[in-house]
């Protein structure tokens, strides 16, 4: 047998501002014709596009886009790790990390700041921790409170590190949540939580899920859809 041919097909990528980006490609049954868009944390570049298209047209596709592509990847937010000195967002508001070493290891909040003690070095992980479970508590608490509103039973929740997906809701009933939305403001959080639980009712988006997630949204879900299409990327910047 001949070794080059059981050798997996070289993985797909577009020359993007001097680099090679990796191209995903979906296919999807209901997808007329083919869609570009870069992923949230500038990883790669993924193409929706009809069961029936080649992959050879799904290349040339992004490759003629390699300058929108690029002008996508000069708007990322640059990464800005989360360490003393450094602001991050909590709930929408701007917070400085203060750390002092003699204080206690654990996370306060204070006016403006959030302060810890114990080593620099664990700092970033202890404040993802504390996100995690402040995002935990949240969600929890939005959750009981559409359910409610929506007339559903509280659905299991997990909480999602995805880097494409705000949250999503399986058919049996688990509610995934992406942490990082602890970060944006309470409304734009909210929504995605109304979202989910809209389609514990609607596993679709059909007219009927649009009017129920009317009913139990009480904001404007098209401004939190809006926030989130412009800043989202922003809140993977501190902590990757």
């Amino acid at each position: 047998m001949l070794d080059w041919l059981r050798q997996p097909p070289r993985p797909l990528t577009v020359r993007v501002a001097g680099r090679n980006l990796p191209l995903a490609i979906r296919r999807l049954a209901h997808a007329r014709r083919m869609t570009l868009r870069l992923a949230r944390d500038g990883s790669e570049a993924r193409v929706s596009m009809p069961r029936w298209a080649r992959d050879g047209e799904a290349l040339a596709f992004a490759r003629a886009r390699a300058d929108w592509l690029a002008a996508q990847v000069a708007r990322l937010p640059q990464a800005a790790p989360a360490e003393p000195g450094v602001a991050f967002c909590f709930r929408g508001a701007q917070l400085i990390i203060r750390h002092d070493p003699t204080l206690p290891r654990r996370v306060a909040l204070g006016a403006g700041e959030i302060v810890l003690g114990g080593p620099r070095e664990t700092v970033a992980q202890r404040l993802k921790r504390w996100l995690q479970g402040e995002a935990r508590a949240l969600f929890a608490a939005d959750l009981a409170d559409y359910c409610a509103r929506a007339g559903v039973a509280l659905p299991a929740l997990a909480l999602s590190n995805a880097a494409a997906r705000w949250g999503s809701c399986s058919r049996r009933g688990v509610v995934r949540l992406n942490w990082r939305l602890v970060m944006a403001p309470d409304a734009v959080r909210r929504s995605v939580v109304a979202h989910e639980v809209t389609h514990l009712v609607h596993f679709d988006h059909s007219p009927r899920f649009h009017a129920l997630l009317a009913r139990v949204y009480e904001g404007d879900i098209r401004a939190a859809n809006a926030w989130l299409k412009a800043e989202g990327r922003a809140l993977y910047a501190p902590f990757g």
